[in-house]
């Protein structure tokens, strides 16, 4: 038997008839402190009514003492992070606490959480009514590594038949992720096949649970930064029955139970948990154009203002523009904060005809300088990336190598603030495209600064990602402080939602693509981050038929972001004008989509007022429909627009069910219609069918 602490390799193992036995230690405020012999530590935080956290630590101590992803209704945390003990923005309410020889029981008015002393093992019951309802229990069998395995972050949770899993932000495949396993390592996913494809560019270890077709839905949330793997019933073992499991590779275990029993309602509060999504300024709301074909062009800067008059001539309103990477090339390198005066001689005069124009610029940037970058000596002489004791960790980026910023070092945010500024801002550019920034470290040995804690950098990738769009965000309110500031981001951790709207990457151009990224982009409402898009049409691939861009567009009319954006195989263009013959119906489906602009602009600001998700499957708004539970294209967009949108080729008319609890009003022939019949609509492709909840005052431009 070896004891805690020894073990072969340096592993510290426990012998499995010995686990942890747990006391109560003491309670400070919310928070009960439980020990084991051996320096075992955990913690039980009783934060609102319907949030209980766990903290394990095997070790006794934190490894990671801060977060940046906690920020209960708040803006923002502190730049360097929150103590993970700190308690502010919670109300803490009383709570019932009783204790026997078994275990302690923890309970709100509608949370209660059974802690054994032996294991710690957890279970969670949600109140319904008068009674308790249990939603949630640790597995029997070891589901903590108190010293027995590797000593990676572990909790396995029984799995109950039946049980539905939901959320982790932008999946592949179907909404319910069950029988699945996910790693949420942030990777450039070129040409991602978006039913299969794992892992993607978010990191959000939140999901809710379902329990059975009539059980109540609760939320998980595992505060970290580390590379992390979730199993919904893909792994099977004949020793620990049927579970289900989360492993980091590295952090401390700290989690939040989060009660529902409504999804929308847990949705709602891990947005509020992780803190204020930004202010949404109506522009970014307009169709936004983009190419990397422009700008990689040699004659870019007369291709943009090209643009602009093709918008003029093809009467289609433009609002914004995202400025692709090729600004920035040095021969076939990409440097960031430079310009390439030959093909873009006159940056400042390029920004004055867009802003005449009414057309806002997103300017890309990326967060690695290349080692041919003409500053890359001097930032790293500085100290400002991502090294270790030899200098910078140098990794594979684009067209060769280079090194990451290092947003953990303040002096790293100092020199990227100026050079986003004196760059960019003061020449006109409006915002920052945050792209190419999962920061694909690899080597143990590249350390960050945190703050003055250095720490190997690949133990928290996903953090320089929020703290870089963090970086871009202020710089731009510091720039233009009567505006309120707005970024996009390709990749994304928990807390993006603060800072800037997204996309789901570099999609394929294909039937499947159109489907299956708009249940990516569910995945990412229900998880906190509403404000999104896809690049319509496709970004990589062949260019799209004339159906398939039309019907792309058509089913992105009510995605906040609404960009046309692409690098076809064959060099082409997805433009709006790309195909003569379907102009004119394209013309239509952007006068609809600035009719309801207006609702669009309202369920934004409900989103960062009251936490209300944008796009949202049917089992938010209606889950006493069973129906509505079932996976489907049709979907709701905020309480009052079901969206249903053709997907595929050849479709002529398309069988709408519309969910039970309210009535519904056609959109395009006020026919008023009652839940819970189906009805078949024609679908020509201007006119995707669309239907108003009877009762609503849904605020829509007149035509």
């Amino acid at each position: 038997m070896f004891a805690h602490g020894e073990g072969s390799g340096g592993v510290a193992m426990r012998s499995l008839a010995d686990p942890p036995v747990f006391r109560l230690a003491g309670r400070d405020g919310p928070r009960l402190d439980l020990e084991a012999d051996g320096g075992v530590r955990a913690h039980v935080f009783v934060l609102e009514h319907d949030i209980i956290r766990v903290l394990v630590l095997p070790d006794g101590g934190l490894k990671f003492p801060r977060t940046w992803a906690i920020a209960p209704a708040m803006d923002d945390t502190a730049w360097e992070g929150r103590d993970r003990f700190e308690v502010a923005g919670f109300s803490c309410p009383e709570f019932d606490l009783t204790q026997d020889a078994e275990g302690l029981v923890v309970a709100t008015s509608r949370l209660r959480l059974r802690v054994a002393w032996r294991s710690l093992r957890c279970r969670w019951d949600l109140r319904e009514g008068e009674a308790w309802r249990p939603i949630a229990a640790d597995r029997a069998t070891q589901a903590y590594d108190f010293g027995w395995w590797d000593g990676k972050v572990r909790h396995y949770l029984k799995r109950n038949p039946g049980e539905a899993y939901y959320g982790l932000g932008e999946r592949s495949g179907p909404l319910d992720r069950s029988g699945r396993r996910f790693r949420l390592k942030n990777v450039d996913a070129l040409g991602y096949d978006a039913e299969t494809s794992d892992p993607l560019y978010k990191h959000i270890p939140f999901y809710i649970t379902r329990g059975g077709e009539a059980g109540p839905c609760f939320g998980l949330f595992y505060d970290t930064y580390s590379d992390c793997a979730f199993d919904f019933g893909c792994e099977r073992s004949n020793y620990h029955g049927l579970f289900r499991s989360f492993e980091a590779q590295s952090g401390d275990l700290d989690y939040y139970v989060i009660a529902g029993p409504k999804p929308i309602d847990v949705t709602r509060r891990f947005t509020w948990l992780t803190g204020r999504p930004a202010a949404t300024p109506d522009w970014i709301l307009g169709y936004s154009g983009s190419s990397m074909a422009y700008a990689d062009a040699p004659d870019a800067q007369d291709r943009l203002v090209g643009f602009l008059r093709d918008c003029e001539k093809h009467e289609i309103p433009c609002e914004s523009f995202h400025l692709s990477s090729g600004y920035t090339s040095i021969g076939s390198k990409r440097c960031v904060f430079t310009w390439n005066r030959d093909k873009f001689p006159d940056p400042e005069g390029l920004a004055r005809t867009f802003r005449e124009a009414a057309v806002r610029i997103l300017a890309n940037i990326k967060p690695c300088l290349l080692v041919e970058h003409p500053d890359f000596t001097a930032v790293a002489q500085a100290g400002l990336f991502i090294g270790d004791e030899q200098g910078p960790n140098l990794v594979q980026f684009w067209d060769g190598l280079g090194a990451y910023l290092d947003f953990t070092n303040p002096a790293a945010v100092a020199w990227w603030q100026e050079r986003l500024t004196s760059t960019l801002l003061d020449v006109g550019i409006s915002a920052a495209w945050n792209d190419n920034n999962e920061f694909e470290v690899l080597s143990p040995r590249a350390q960050a600064a945190m703050f003055g804690s250095p720490r190997p950098a690949i133990e928290a990738k996903p953090l320089q990602t929020l703290l870089m769009m963090r970086a871009s965000f202020e710089a731009q309110r510091a720039h233009a402080p009567d505006a309120p500031p707005i970024g996009i981001s390709r990749s994304g951790a928990v807390g993006m939602h603060r800072y800037v709207q997204t996309w789901s990457g570099d999609n394929t151009t294909a039937w499947k693509t159109l489907r299956w990224n708009l249940r990516m982009g569910l995945g990412l409402s229900m998880s906190g981050v509403s404000n999104l898009g896809h690049d319509i049409g496709g970004f990589a691939g062949p260019a799209p038929d004339e159906e398939l861009f039309v019907r792309w567009i058509g089913a992105s009319i009510f995605q906040p972001r609404f960009s046309i954006h692409s690098w076809n195989d064959d060099g082409s263009v997805n433009e709006p004008w790309m195909h003569p013959a379907a102009l004119p119906t394209i013309r239509e489906l952007f006068a609809l989509r600035r009719r309801f602009v207006p609702y669009l602009v309202e369920r934004l600001r409900r989103y960062r007022e009251d936490f209300e998700p944008v796009l949202r499957p049917l089992f938010f708004d209606f889950p006493d429909d069973p129906e509505s539970w079932v996976e489907q294209d049709t979907h709701m967009v905020g309480p009052d627009i079901l969206f249903a949108p053709p997907l595929d080729p050849g479709v002529e008319t398309l069988d709408v069910r519309l969910p039970r609890g309210a009535d519904w009003q056609d959109h395009w022939t006020g026919e008023l219609l009652a839940g819970g019949q189906t009805v078949r609509r024609p679908c020509p492709w201007s006119r995707p069918p669309i239907f108003l909840r009877g009762d609503a005052d849904t605020p829509i431009k007149s035509a």
